[in-house]
């Protein structure tokens, strides 16, 4: 299976890129809507995300890339919840603000825009080499 893309939100004030690259590695929970768990569900190792900065600044701010299959949350009693390693790969160069992703028309379809609440949201890789060519980023392979 090819790699996949994806955009991981987080709450700066909670779980905030520097706290990953400050880790090394960190477990991804906190996740419960059906819909975002489908998404961790469909997670493989090598496969990389976009950490998203919410509240006040709602902005991707970072690559990072899963390194583990998704698995039950270890701190939760219910097997539906899972979770995956994630390790920090690079800062973007610029971060993308939330308002410059809605302003570009190849961004009409993408689920950050279409359901705002996921905390967890695919990416296809147009939009993946769209966003790091916002960033500043010449291509995923760096």
């Amino acid at each position: 299976m090819s790699k996949r893309f994806w955009l991981l939100k987080t709450e700066p004030d909670c779980y905030a890129w520097s706290d990953l690259v400050r880790d090394g590695r960190t477990v991804w929970d906190g996740v419960a809507n059906n819909v975002a768990l489908k998404h961790l569900r469909e997670m493989q190792p090598g496969d990389e995300a976009l950490i998203y900065h919410t509240g006040d600044e709602r902005r991707a701010v970072g690559r990072a890339e899963v390194i583990s299959t998704p698995y039950p949350d270890p701190h939760q009693s219910d097997p539906r919840l899972i979770v995956v390693d994630v390790r920090p790969l690079a800062p973007l160069p610029r971060p993308v603000a939330l308002a410059d992703i809605k302003a570009d028309p190849a961004f009409a379809d993408f689920a950050l825009v279409r359901q705002s609440r996921l905390s967890v949201v695919p990416v296809t890789e147009a939009q993946w080499q769209r966003l790091l060519a916002m960033a500043g980023v010449a291509s995923s392979a760096e």
